[in-house]
């Protein structure tokens, strides 16, 4: 990107028109990206990637020439992923755990970056220029120990130097040489024999994963064609009888059919834990068929799930689901403005803060009193249970008694608060549901118990783009659900409290509370809890009303949003190992959900919202109790 910006010099201190320049970097992405079609904007916002919309800062009225540089940078990155990056390959190639999809996630990066530095030094300024401001904003000068470096960023400022013999900025301080002998020495010959494949994303992808089993990161990647073909071989060389033979024939045909190919997620929510000043790059909508789905980081996608088919048993339709997102809260609002809403949140609540605090530390104690070691006692074999040897003081004759610790799975649990943010939540209930949540993730945390809040609503009112759509698709006949959906990421399930806690005052923005389609929410919760690796996983909806949407029940049945959250549940219910228990906010909730609590006033979210939690560990720790003793009396 050579050109708009470069004579900034003789015009500093005066206001610049920016439209200009505006247009040249537009077009820059376009052709960096060979696509004309690409949606450039600036705003205040974080800088992103969205399928084919790419939005960049905001200029100021009296741009830099570092400024600039940094904005051709960001946008010569983006548009270099859109050109040199398969989604699909991404998804396939990507390992599993945290850690590892963030390295290989960064390493993916450096690469289509360094394509775009090698073919051309202007994009290598222009990232250059990026990359220094990334650190500087990071403050990675101030970093000294190995433990405060992150690997992720040195591996792929170390590929970075391998490729195109670039040194990392001085802003990047000693991360790079705290990290460079454990990776040289770990993956050495691995970094070697990136530049050879650097064209080829597969092949790439095959040595990243490579370096990672060498650094220990990830287990070593399995290739699918060749666990086929080992499969195959095995078949050829054990063959039976011709009868056999067709059997064994089926059962490989429905094996194949019923095995879980699991994908990898996105990197949505990595860059979301990552918290980059640079691009926000999702893999969200953009593989080229668009069908890609966007998943937490742990989750693969289950097939055969108990909601799989739940849409066709009751007819419901979704248009399109081409506009609906799925979104971090920091992708929604900027830094400035979430700590501004936040501020805003704490005010409103500062009276309400000592009962809700109250009621979080008697949870609390509930809670981690049931972690407290328990024992069964008056065993033939364990541990010798030294109290009761005085037994054997008085009678010889007594037996001696042993006892063993009781196992318990409590830690093993992760909860998901799903809020409804649709309109008729605005005020009082919004205010205290964030609140609430707020202070259950902190003291569900404290107790070792994971925590996700998510929040649903849609994108506009009254259809939004998809109901645009099926006007110039000439208004087809019973055409499903009708609007744009939102649902968005406060906190995952694997991101600390003290981090995600800005995130909920984004509850606070004006017009972001719309719809709510509370069956395709609860589906969408429900799926992200079955990627956990938790033994128990428990959902919990915050509502205030049945599902409403005027464009999809305009021209739809009356009761088509709620007949299909009524099947949703049920589902849930009767066939998922998730638990599902509902709080309706002056709304019988009753009525759909089997464990289910109504309150009259918000106010009494808090005590409605712990008491449901703490009764239902309680259910648990008494049906392991029940279990033991049954066991002891067998």
């Amino acid at each position: 990107m050579a050109g708009p910006g470069d004579n900034l010099r003789s015009t500093a201190g005066k206001a610049v028109d920016t439209e200009p320049m505006r247009r040249a970097v537009t077009g820059c992405v376009r052709a960096v990206a060979g696509d004309p079609n690409i949606e450039v904007s600036f705003s205040n916002e974080r800088p992103g990637l969205a399928g084919e919309r790419v939005r960049l800062p905001e200029l100021s009225k009296k741009p830099t020439a570092h400024e600039l540089a940094v904005i051709r940078g960001l946008g010569d990155s983006m548009a270099l992923r859109l050109a040199c990056h398969n989604a699909k390959i991404h998804a396939t190639m990507s390992p599993q755990g945290d850690d590892a999809r963030a390295i290989f996630d960064a390493v993916e990066q450096a690469r289509v970056e360094s394509i775009g530095a090698r073919r051309m030094a202007g994009v290598a300024e222009n990232l250059k220029s990026m990359h220094s401001e990334k650190y500087a904003k990071a403050n990675f000068q101030g970093i000294e120990r190995q433990d405060d470096a992150p690997l992720g960023e040195a591996v792929a400022m170390l590929v970075r130097e391998k490729l195109t013999g670039e040194k990392a900025p001085g802003s990047a301080g000693k991360v790079l040489d705290l990290w460079r002998p454990f990776i040289e020495d770990k993956a050495g010959n691995e970094l070697d024999n990136l530049s050879g494949s650097i064209e080829d994303q597969q092949a790439f992808a095959r040595i990243v994963r490579d370096m990672l089993s060498s650094m220990n990161v990830a287990e070593e990647y399995a290739d699918p064609e060749t666990e086929e073909d080992d499969e195959s071989e095995a078949t050829d060389e054990d063959q039976p009888r011709s009868e056999e033979q067709g059997e064994e024939q089926m059962e490989e045909e429905a094996g194949s059919e019923s095995a879980p190919a699991e994908e990898n997620e996105s990197s949505q929510e990595q860059m979301e834990d990552g918290e980059m000043d640079g691009a926000e790059i999702s893999d969200e909508e953009m593989s080229d068929e668009g069908d890609d789905e966007s998943e937490t980081p742990g989750e693969t996608r289950r097939p055969n799930g108990p909601l799989d088919d739940v849409n066709e048993k009751v007819d419901y339709r979704v248009f399109t689901p081409e506009f609906d997102e799925e979104i971090s809260a920091e992708e929604l609002c900027d830094e400035a403005e979430l700590d501004r809403l936040r501020a805003f949140l704490d005010k409103q609540l500062a009276h309400l803060q000592g009962a809700v605090g109250r009621l979080a530390n008697r949870l609390q104690r509930r809670l981690m009193a049931q972690q407290n070691r328990s024992w069964d006692f008056d065993l033939e074999e364990g541990y010798l249970d030294t109290a009761r040897l005085m037994r054997v003081v008085i009678d010889p004759m007594q037996p001696l008694s042993f006892k063993m610790e009781r196992d318990t799975n409590f830690r093993d649990t992760v909860v998901s608060l799903v809020i409804d943010n649709s309109g008729s939540m605005r005020g009082r209930p919004i205010t205290v549901a964030a609140s609430c949540a707020d202070i259950l993730a902190r003291t569900l945390e404290r107790c070792g118990v994971k925590v996700e809040i998510l929040g649903f609503t849609t994108k506009a009112w009254k259809g939004g783009q998809s109901r645009e759509k099926w006007l110039a698709n000439g208004k087809p006949q019973s055409p499903g659900r009708l609007n744009d959906l939102r649902h968005i990421v406060y906190k995952s399930a694997d991101a600390p409290w003290r981090r995600a806690r800005r995130n909920l005052g984004l509850m606070m923005r004006e017009g972001l509370l719309k719809e709510n389609i509370d069956g395709e929410a609860l589906i969408w919760a429900h799926n992200r809890l079955l990627g956990r690796p938790e033994q128990r996983r428990i959902l919990m909806m915050i509502s205030d009303g049945a599902p409403v949407d005027d464009s999809t029940l305009s021209v739809n049945p009356g009761n088509y949003l709620e007949r299909h959250l009524r099947a949703v549940i049920e589902q849930i219910e009767t066939k998922s190992p998730v638990e599902l228990l509902a709080i309706g906010i002056g709304h019988d909730v009753t009525r759909y959900y089997r464990r289910a609590v109504t309150i009259i006033d918000a106010d009494e979210l808090a005590g409605a919202m712990t008491e449901q939690l703490a009764a239902l560990f309680e259910d648990e720790q008494m049906t392991r109790k029940r279990g033991g003793s049954r066991r002891r009396a067998g």
